[in-house]
């Protein structure tokens, strides 16, 4: 067999350990780095939790410094965005994950919906707004409910679904003037509320070709019955039942398919994972949303289910060899749970200590926020979302006993999670 290659992970999430985590299976992967990593990424990798997965100078000295790293792979949505793959290639350096004239498709809501609407992808109607006074005088008359939507990267929060025209000025005013997102609230989209089921579907693409994965539905909501404040994502699962076969070849021909011969057609090829976030009526799909990389918790609640070799799907992406390339499934399904920090998604404490519990067989538990306490060498608590604990079972039922098992067994300081992550009918 050929040498082991090196990998370099940036990001320091759960998406991001899951990623090292199959990685790490791979017989053809040998040393991984990660920047930052976290807790759990460092009992696989070597971290560098000096740098940021922000500071693109930084990462590109580092590999420049490290002639041993075969392969970056950019992970989060803000690096990407800055143009981190193209720093990388510009050096003559191999990574994985769109330029950054292709992740724009999720830097920017407006871009993304116009790209819709010029090339005939079905999703909702909608306005952009460059000012708040055009924005409270269009949700004075437009029909409610109606969603707003910061136009930048704000950490899968930028969204606000208004019931009521007055929830809909104050969302005006807290995105738009009070810059509750940031710089994303520079502009911002207002479109139609659409009805149904959200699913999630993850693709590998190289710029010609597209590879869906298996579904994943996430649940934002931060409390059980949907209720309390958007997040990151308390929990995923996959597959999902009502997204039928049917379904997915529609989606393919209507949604997946014409998206990326969109972005080749504007000049902006699209290599790497593309996220579609889509709203299911009946027959009836549109896009919600796309994402520029793998998502956060889907990730965790997918790659258990991939056979296939991570690394030479992530090879044939960046070769361009896709269509030549099988990538296989477990039949198993996959729920995954995340455990919180008390608090979270608004104001939450840490450097919690946290105690693990025993191990169970068929899970396996995904870290998000945590770090080594240098004092005390315990891993302890680091953000809002700080654990994903995953279990694969025969059937979604059974996959669910087994991850509400290990995370019962779990415990830190106001950790808090849903109790109704996969409430289906089995």
């Amino acid at each position: 067999m050929s040498e082991k290659k090196n990998v370099l992970i940036i990001g320091g999430g759960g998406r991001e350990h899951a990623i090292a985590w199959k990685l790490a299976s791979s017989p053809k992967v040998g040393k991984l780095y990660a920047i930052p990593g976290n807790a759990g990424i460092a009992e696989i990798a070597e971290c560098h939790d000096e740098m940021k997965a922000t500071d693109i100078d930084g990462i590109v000295a580092f590999v420049d410094a490290h002639p041993d790293i075969y392969l970056t792979f950019v992970a989060p949505d803000d690096p990407l965005a800055l143009g981190l793959v193209n720093a990388l290639t510009e050096k003559g350096h191999r990574a994985f994950g769109p330029t950054k004239e292709a992740a724009i498709i999720e830097a920017s809501k407006a871009f993304s919906k116009n790209l819709m609407k010029k090339y005939g992808i079905p999703t909702a109607a909608y306005e952009v707004f460059e000012t708040a006074e055009d924005a409270y005088k269009y949700v004075e008359t437009c029909d409610i409910p109606v969603v707003l939507k910061a136009d930048g990267l704000a950490l899968g929060k930028g969204v606000l679904i208004c019931t009521t025209r007055e929830q809909a000025k104050a969302g005006v005013k807290e995105i738009m003037q009070d810059k509750a997102f940031g710089a994303a609230g520079g502009k911002m989209v207002v479109e139609s509320f659409l009805k149904g089921e959200e699913v999630s579907v993850l693709a590998f693409c190289d710029g010609e070709t597209v590879k869906p994965m298996p579904a994943s539905r996430d649940h934002k909501r931060a409390l059980d019955g949907d209720r309390g404040l958007n997040t990151g994502g308390m929990g995923a699962y996959s597959p999902v039942p009502f997204y039928t076969d049917s379904l997915a070849r529609k989606a393919y021909e209507t949604v997946f398919e014409p998206t990326v011969k969109a972005m080749k057609a504007e000049g902006r090829a699209f290599k790497g994972v593309l996220y579609f976030g889509l709203m299911i009526d009946g027959g009836d799909i549109r896009v919600l949303e796309y994402n520029a990389r793998f998502g956060d918790p889907e990730t965790q609640a997918v790659l258990p289910r991939m056979k296939s070799d991570l690394f030479d799907v992530v090879e044939a992406v960046i070769n361009g060899t896709l269509a030549q390339t099988e990538i296989k499934y477990r039949d198993e399904a996959c729920v995954c749970v995340v455990a919180a920090s008390g608090g979270y998604p608004e104001h939450y404490e840490k450097g919690k200590p946290i105690d693990f519990g025993k191990d169970i067989k068929d899970t396996v538990v995904f870290h998000a926020g945590t770090k080594k306490c240098a004092d005390c060498g315990k891993t302890v608590t680091n953000g809002g979302r700080v654990l994903g604990i995953t279990a694969l079972g025969k059937t979604l039922a059974d996959a669910k006993a087994l991850a509400y098992k290990r995370t019962d067994g779990i415990a830190f300081d106001k950790m808090f999670f849903r109790r109704d992550i996969c409430k289906i009918s089995d």
